[in-house]
């Protein structure tokens, strides 16, 4: 997929561009020269970059230590981790796994987990298999559209892997039902729509089980995106931390200073720990670039403190 056709499917407004301050990008979450960014997707699911190129891009954007979190796949995590001991960054294993809370569609980001462990490569086979599932109800949601083959062009635009919604909304715009990738998420594919489907997902509790199963620590991704109430959001968080979720991402791209503050207060007072992530997908957008955040509040304990890698003697 192009740069350009992934960027029209999310927001670009002004909004969320100027929601996040200019910050060097050697900005430290924490003490010392360290810059965390642990929510990225390369081509392995949305991402434009390949995996090697996404690290590639973090170092010269000046992050040390990164986790690669493709959409309920880890396919790219050799490739970034060959990449990444070449040009000498940390590489955490990570992962954004899709699960169903009170019929809403939740995104959970795993990290530092035993990628190798039989049972999550298990479970990473069954979300595969949901994923196709999600493919094929997407096609058969859309064919009142009438595009001839549209689930094998979206298969091609995934380069031979499961298609995602920015692959059926790329080839909506190249057939001219619609006149971009935006639009089609509006008219077609985003909330509420046909094309957004989400009963393929399993529970929220199953999938924080199959993370700290596999010895890695479980973090609500982009708490405010779901425009949850804060009652809402805080029953949610509840729960999550009652199945064994632990963290929550409290900085994050395109966020305001309001739901930042929330968040934090949130976080501090339910001892949660804190991710930082830019949910980066491709070049171009300033306001989700990697590394780019500020430090987190203070007060927070980093997700991150309890991970191999920031061990010393490691």
């Amino acid at each position: 997929m192009t740069t350009s056709t992934i960027a029209d499917s999310i927001s670009t407004s002004p909004a969320a561009a100027s929601a996040e301050p200019e910050h060097d990008a050697r900005s430290l979450p924490s003490g010392g020269l360290q810059n965390v960014d642990l929510h990225c997707h390369s081509l392995a699911s949305d991402g434009a970059l390949s995996p090697s190129a996404l690290v590639e891009r973090a170092v010269e954007k000046g992050v040390t230590h990164l986790a690669l979190t493709d959409h309920d796949t880890t396919a790219g995590l050799d490739e970034a981790r060959a990449a990444a001991a070449r040009l000498g960054l940390v590489l955490i294993n990570g992962i954004e796994l899709s699960c169903i809370w009170r019929s809403q569609t939740i995104h959970v980001v795993g990290l530092d987990f035993d990628d190798d462990q039989p049972a999550w490569r298990s479970a990473l086979a069954r979300q595969e298999d949901n994923r196709w599932q999600r493919a094929r109800l997407i096609d058969h949601k859309l064919s009142h559209l009438r595009v001839e083959a549209l689930l094998d062009k979206a298969i091609a635009k995934a380069d031979g892997d499961v298609p995602g919604r920015p692959h059926f909304a790329s080839v909506l715009v190249e057939e001219g039902v619609i006149g971009n990738s935006a639009q089609a998420f509006k008219r077609h594919l985003g909330a509420g729509k046909p094309g957004d489907v989400k009963a393929c997902w399993p529970e929220l509790a199953e999938v924080v089980q199959w993370i700290c199963d596999a010895g890695g620590v479980a973090v609500v991704a982009h708490p405010r995106k779901y425009k949850m109430t804060a009652t809402k959001l805080r029953s949610l968080m509840k729960d999550f931390q009652s199945a064994g979720g632990q963290g929550m991402e409290v900085l994050t791209s395109g966020q305001s200073s309001g739901d930042l503050g929330f968040l934090t207060e949130l976080c501090r007072r339910e001892g949660y720990l804190a991710s930082r992530g830019s949910d980066f997908h491709f070049p171009g957008a300033p306001w989700c670039e990697l590394g780019r955040l500020p430090a987190l509040p203070d007060g927070l304990e980093p997700v991150w403190q309890g991970f191999s890698a920031f061990q010393p003697g490691t």
